[in-house]
């Protein structure tokens, strides 16, 4: 499940995994948007591991200041230091301090929503999201938000140029946790792929009269990221493919370039 330890998350080195460490992080992993307050019991819960080490790892996370303990509600909540490390993580992002003038840009002068994200696990986590919808939306999308990577052109897109295992082992993982609905998904997921390899994007509809459009961002350090824009519109998902495909592969080439530049020594 999203935020237990699990395989799909890669390590550089070959020094052997903090499994203390891993557990730690796959706690603070487990807060979400909906899930501000947990005991030790929804931890354990969530992240697969004993009661007795989820207890006295929360122990240490409150005296390292990343949980608050709420006696009222006997469960913990992340502290305020959590949010300092993601705003240094933004700050001192390259890939975004470059691409943001050229997604402000776009988004503006098409009045589009633009977007880039990164995978985490079989997840993929918005890093920055410009909307500036034609029409008024019902669901609103913010930094740090979290999509499903088999139902988004986001994660689509990424799974198209993912490594060979890493791309087998966050297929296993979905068709794990989406049983009978996994044959169709596999079906899109492919579909996804043969698009980006023709035309250098994927588009998807997961949400009612949203439609997305995503490319992998050609990286200059190797990491991956992936770039998208959206617009809430009943228009067909192809019309909307031929209205801004283009567009979003001339906002990539925009962004690759200056990344690349942005990277070379000084």
């Amino acid at each position: 499940m999203p935020g237990a330890i699990d395989s799909l998350t890669e390590k550089p080195g070959l020094s052997p995994a903090n499994r203390s460490l891993e557990r730690g992080i796959a706690l603070l992993r487990a807060f979400r948007p909906g899930s501000e307050l947990l005991g030790n019991s929804d931890l354990a819960e969530r992240t697969g591991l004993p009661k007795a080490t989820v207890s006295r790892l929360t122990q240490t996370l409150v005296g390292c200041g990343l949980l608050q303990w709420e006696a009222a509600s006997r469960a913990y909540r992340l502290a305020p230091p959590v949010l300092s490390l993601a705003h240094a993580m933004r700050s001192g992002s390259r890939v975004l301090a470059v691409a943001a003038p050229h997604m402000h840009a776009l988004a503006e002068s098409r009045r589009i929503n633009v977007g880039l994200a990164a995978p985490d696990g079989d997840e993929m986590v918005y890093l920055e999201s410009i909307r500036y919808a034609r029409r008024v939306a019902l669901r609103h999308v913010v930094s740090g938000q979290r999509v499903p990577m088999e139902l988004t052109s986001l994660g689509r897109a990424y799974l198209a140029v993912a490594p060979a295992a890493r791309r087998r082992d966050i297929l296993r993982a979905v068709a794990s946790r989406r049983g009978p609905q996994w044959p169709a998904l596999s079906r899109e997921i492919e579909e996804a792929t043969q698009q980006i390899r023709s035309r250098g994007f994927c588009a998807a509809s997961w949400q009612p009269e949203v439609v997305a459009l995503a490319a992998p961002l050609p990286s200059a350090d190797g990491a991956a990221y992936v770039l998208n824009v959206s617009l809430s519109t009943p228009l067909p998902m192809e019309t909307v493919a031929q209205e801004l495909g283009d567009a979003l592969l001339g906002l990539s080439e925009k962004v690759a370039q200056a990344w690349a530049a942005d990277l070379r020594p000084r």
